[in-house]
């Protein structure tokens, strides 16, 4: 029953949406995903694939940049694809457990050049799994970003079902071996992304309660200051958010 609630991201979208949102996290890598992904501002052939699309906030600040791209979610939750699609009117967004084979003709008429998978891998037992149907969507040469958590967990971390974090020599094996050539992989935000993480460790339990429905004034503030923050970070070797950039060579 745990693992369920854990899991069951209908429900974690519901509760955490408002928080999420105002949140500093989302908008630093959504900041730098744009700039790894590599796209010219002009270019409109960009077909753009995002692997774990949730509410549609990195869909949203693609679309504001990138107008005339082609953009493809693909996400578990209902809840996730009804909020995406309502947020974003011009992209595309479908359901699928990208850990079961696809239905006929699912991923016809979409090849990415182009993709995205943040913050998902270490929601799964499967990752290797997941890719291999999530390359679906690709052509050859495709250019993925991924990024996910290194560093230690939280109480919201248990609560929303990580399974395990990756230093940047653990997402380049595991990308590796699912048909992927890795040009970078790195971590990011030292140090006021780190330090943003150990607080959230320091506030325990309560901090669930904190990102769930409408956010208090602590979260309010708190977001606030490290938005700011966060575009001063400059280390890249200590930082406990694990980025990469490959390409598909099937």
């Amino acid at each position: 029953m745990q693992q369920a609630i854990c899991d069951n991201w209908d429900r974690h979208w519901t509760d955490f949406s408002e928080a999420s949102q105002m949140g500093p996290t989302t908008r630093w890598r959504s900041r730098i995903v744009l700039e790894l992904l590599g796209i010219p501002e002009d270019e409109g052939a960009a077909r753009m694939l995002e692997i774990g699309s949730g509410r549609g906030e990195f869909a949203e600040a693609f679309a504001g940049r990138y107008p005339r791209a082609a953009f493809l979610g693909v996400e578990l939750s209902a809840t996730g694809v009804e909020l995406a699609s309502t947020r974003v009117c011009g992209a595309q967004f479908v359901q699928r457990d990208l850990l079961a084979p696809a239905q006929p003709n699912h991923t016809a008429g979409f090849h990415a050049t182009h993709a995205l998978c943040s913050e998902v891998l270490e929601h799964v037992d499967d990752p290797a799994l997941l890719m291999h149907h999530a390359a679906e969507y690709m052509e050859p040469g495709c250019r993925l970003v991924v990024t996910l958590p290194g560093g230690p967990w939280n109480a919201f971390y248990r609560h929303i079902g990580h399974r395990r974090h990756y230093t940047p020599g653990e997402l380049r094996k595991l990308l590796e071996g699912c048909g992927f050539e890795v040009e970078m992989c790195r971590g990011e935000g030292f140090p006021f992304f780190n330090l943003y993480r150990l607080l959230l460790t320091l506030r325990g339990e309560k901090l669930i309660a904190d990102v769930s429905g409408p956010p208090g004034p602590l979260v309010q503030l708190g977001s606030a200051i490290f938005d700011r923050l966060f575009r001063l970070n400059f280390g890249r070797r200590w930082g406990w958010q694990t980025v990469a950039v490959a390409r598909y060579r099937p």
